[in-house]
């Protein structure tokens, strides 16, 4: 009897808790550097029975060398990465200096997850970004971001409201013939939540917009489909919608990665 295909096994970058400035002083753990993975992340892959693992950070302070992780390896014996979510991509990371303290970002995790992306874009492993990961796939291939789009660009869309968090929403239009259109055939505008404060300035070369906010025309999904799969939403597709905050189904989005990683391994994809 034929046994069934293995599970496909999903890099997910860290993220990293520093604890040089604690929220509140709570000792113990919170003293440490700690690498995590968001359990809405990893529920998310789990619905469509991929298996994700968690790719540690070393960075130059860490007890170990960064020669002691060998990102090759994990892009070698995963199946493909998604980024999370997280802090802000540190502007000197695409050439600029903070505008204000409080977004000098996270300047070690892009250092880790740039590297991750080309130890799996070089190993033809496709990579999904989520967010945050949207905007360092980005800066990883030379394009820029707005530091803050309020003060920046001036948006008239609230991009983030703390109070609501993942349900703050607000339409997309799916730009005709890019990526995102070909996910979702004959949908040309819908409504995502929205969690961010920075966003892309300069697209990166080689990059294709696959969907943009409707009122302040801010990218909101990007694709690059030169020799990989490279793919990115600005939106939480982890998040599930609840009482009809938003008609949007998000599955597609990940059965499409998915699927992705399954043709790059010649495996078939349920």
């Amino acid at each position: 009897m034929a046994q069934p295909p293995a599970p496909l096994l999903i890099g997910v970058s860290a993220r990293i808790y520093h604890p040089d400035s604690p929220v509140l002083d709570l000792g113990g753990v919170w003293t440490k550097t700690l690498h995590y993975l968001e359990q809405s992340v990893a529920l998310w892959l789990m619905t469509q029975d991929a298996v994700p693992v968690m790719v540690p950070a070393v960075a130059s302070g860490s007890l170990q060398s960064r020669k002691a992780l060998q990102l090759e390896a994990y892009a070698a014996a995963l199946d493909g990465l998604v980024l999370q979510g997280g802090a802000d991509v540190a502007p000197q990371s695409y050439g600029e200096k903070p505008l204000r303290p409080e977004w000098a970002g996270d300047a070690v995790r892009d250092q880790y997850e740039v590297a991750l992306i080309h130890a799996f874009v070089a190993a033809r492993k496709p990579v999904f970004g989520i967010c945050r990961g949207l905007q360092i796939l980005n800066v990883a291939f030379g394009g820029s971001l707005f530091q803050d789009l309020t003060t920046q660009h001036g948006p008239t869309v609230t991009h983030f409201a703390p109070g609501i968090y993942e349900r703050n929403h607000h339409p997309v239009d799916i730009e005709p013939g890019s990526w995102l259109a070909r996910v979702y055939p004959g949908l040309r505008r819908t409504w995502v939540n929205s969690i961010h404060h920075q966003a892309i300035q300069r697209l990166a070369p080689g990059f294709e917009v696959g969907a943009r906010s409707l009122e302040d025309q801010t990218i909101e999904a990007i694709s690059c489909h030169e020799g990989s799969y490279i793919a990115g939403v600005q939106w939480h597709p982890e998040f599930p919608t609840r009482g009809g905050d938003s008609p949007f189904d998000d599955q597609p989005l990940l059965r499409d990665f998915l699927q992705a990683c399954a043709q790059r391994q010649g495996r078939r994809s349920g």
